[in-house]
């Protein structure tokens, strides 16, 4: 999951929303020492998020339909489809328009400007730049976000060129998306249900 999938996923509480737009930014555990504890909770939930995906049947099976060289870097390829599959289909998931909930999260950012992480605050430059998370709908910027971060890796890869392979991958992409999606809510309900102090 991706920016967008996180903040959705948490968004029944500010820390854990926070946490969750956070949690590719703060590596360890002693990084997480410097937020507030609903913050460092919503670091944990990002971590758990990305294992739980990880780890599910669907997402594995998926992965294996990525040729070779895109299949070493199939995993940031599928993070970021979910996130235009989860734009695509927004009212599914969301009662408020995407572009109210994009709104929201700039908000919370400014709210909460003195604990953003400097790579998320990068980030979110280029996304004003770019109108994401709401241009996330569209193919073509899917396509320009992966050569963005092709360009953001030290080694070589083919993270600029997944336009060629687009037209395999897209529908085991939506298809999965459809069927795990819906599961990870419920984990990330059930997980949420276990902090009580939230």
């Amino acid at each position: 999951m991706n920016y967008l999938a996180h903040a959705l996923l948490a968004r029944s509480h500010e820390g854990l929303m926070l946490g969750g737009l956070f949690g590719d930014h703060v590596r360890g555990l002693r990084a997480l020492r410097g937020f507030p504890p609903d913050v460092r909770s919503g670091i944990r939930l990002h971590r758990y998020i990305d294992r739980t995906t990880d780890s599910n049947a669907g997402v594995k099976a998926l992965l294996r339909h990525f040729p070779r060289p895109f299949r070493r870097y199939a995993g940031i390829i599928t993070d970021m489809a979910f996130d235009h599959e989860l734009a695509c289909n927004w009212s599914d998931y969301a009662t408020e328009p995407l572009e109210e909930f994009d709104q929201q999260i700039r908000l919370l950012l400014e709210r909460n400007a003195a604990l953003v992480p400097a790579g998320l605050v990068k980030f979110m430059r280029y996304a004003d730049r770019r109108g994401l998370f709401a241009a996330y709908r569209e193919e073509q910027e899917l396509m320009v976000s992966l050569a963005g971060v092709s360009r953001r890796l030290r080694r070589a890869n083919p993270l600029d060129r997944v336009n060629e392979i687009w037209p395999e991958v897209r529908e085991p992409c939506a298809k999965t998306f459809a069927e795990v999606f819906p599961q990870i809510q419920i984990e990330v309900d059930a997980w949420i249900s276990r902090k009580t102090s939230l």
